[in-house]
């Protein structure tokens, strides 16, 4: 029997990695096996694996060999994939799919509402999670899909759909009244893709980020000015809307020292510092925005939109961005141990061809 793989991180401990191979899954009536051919590694990854368990991420894709135990978890992944066997008329074997994928070489799932768009996973395990972490698009009907723009959709794509929807929500909400965003992590990928659209959009955008990064950040052009973290003071004491993307508590106890009631927003959106805060006004999550956007504009118009942002954003973001390709499974280990440990430039950007 052919032999697929699956790698897991010990979910006490991200570092703890393990790579077991097994046979290929069958399809069952109604089922289709996709081969995971090509995926991106970014910080967006690990907050997966580090809110696994709070937001459910490793409900997605439980364990299947019977090596690994429920102390292992599949931190979930975006990339391509292709249909290699099916029994559901519409998914033909030789589909090319882009969307949410397990750290393995195959993937099962059960396609329902079937279109030219590609079609939503209604496998039972997956009925109560997030719903778009559930369809599958296929790339012959995505408008946003460019065969030579794949690497940026595997490593930038989720994130800016983050990002787009953060900034749809600031925008509509009018930004709190604030004179000025303060972004955190603002070197981060979610940080300038979020910053790029909301450049404009009239409050002055202030990126934070490390000293080594402030050159960089500064280049991309997003924001209007860049600090490094231990240069808080030169802050202007206006109304202040703080976007987190780093979850580090002492940077937020600094910035409400400096502001004070000037601060009139905090939101937390990321975990670059992979740990939870639990001092935020309010947690951001992009599938509910993107839930009432879908009530508000209608499925059509909310794709129509995403797709003429994320063009606008790609055009951009393919100059910003090194991209490095590692290659199987092994290569898939090394890219998580880089991403994790931080070891992975902002400039670049970590694709595993599988």
């Amino acid at each position: 029997m052919p032999a697929s793989w699956t790698f897991a991180v010990a979910r006490n401990d991200l570092t703890r990695t393990s790579l077991v191979e097994h046979p290929v899954a069958e399809p069952a009536g109604g089922e289709a096996l996709l081969r995971v051919d090509r995926v991106g590694l970014t910080a967006n990854n690990i907050t997966y694996a580090v809110l696994g368990d709070a937001m459910r991420y490793w409900e997605f894709f439980p364990p299947g060999p019977r090596e690994l135990g429920p102390q292992w978890g599949l931190p979930p992944l975006w990339g391509f994939a292709e249909v290699v066997a099916s029994t559901v008329a519409g998914v033909p074997a030789g589909q090319r799919l882009y969307g949410y994928l397990p750290p393995a070489g195959h993937l099962v799932v059960r396609p329902e509402r079937v279109d030219a768009t590609g079609f939503r996973d209604a496998s039972g395990h997956r009925a109560e999670l997030p719903a778009p972490y559930n369809s599958y698009l296929a790339t012959t009907g995505d408008p946003a899909y460019r065969a030579d723009q794949e690497d940026l959709l595997v490593l930038l794509r989720p994130l800016f759909l983050t990002s787009f929807m953060l900034a749809d929500q600031l925008i509509d909400r009018k930004f709190h009244g604030a004179a000025a965003v303060v972004v955190s992590s603002a070197s981060s990928k979610t940080g300038y893709a979020a910053a790029a659209e909301l450049h404009g959009q009239g409050p002055r955008l202030i990126g934070l980020t490390s000293p080594g990064n402030v050159d960089f950040t500064r280049s991309l052009g997003c924001y209007h000015e860049v600090l490094p973290y231990d240069d808080l003071g030169a802050l202007d004491p206006v109304p202040t809307l703080y976007l987190d993307l780093a979850g580090a508590s002492a940077t937020r106890a600094a910035l409400r020292r400096q502001l004070g009631d000037r601060l009139v927003r905090d939101i937390a959106v990321g975990l670059t510092n992979q740990r939870l805060d639990a001092g935020a006004d309010e947690t951001f999550f992009a599938p509910t925005q993107l839930g009432k956007r879908r009530q508000d504009w209608g499925r059509d118009e909310l794709d129509r939109r995403l797709a003429a942002g994320w063009r606008r954003f790609a055009d951009r973001a393919a100059g910003w961005l090194d991209v490095r390709i590692d290659t199987g499974p092994d290569g898939l280990r090394a890219a998580w141990a880089d991403v994790l440990a931080g070891r992975v430039p902002p400039r670049e950007g970590r694709v595993v061809q599988l």
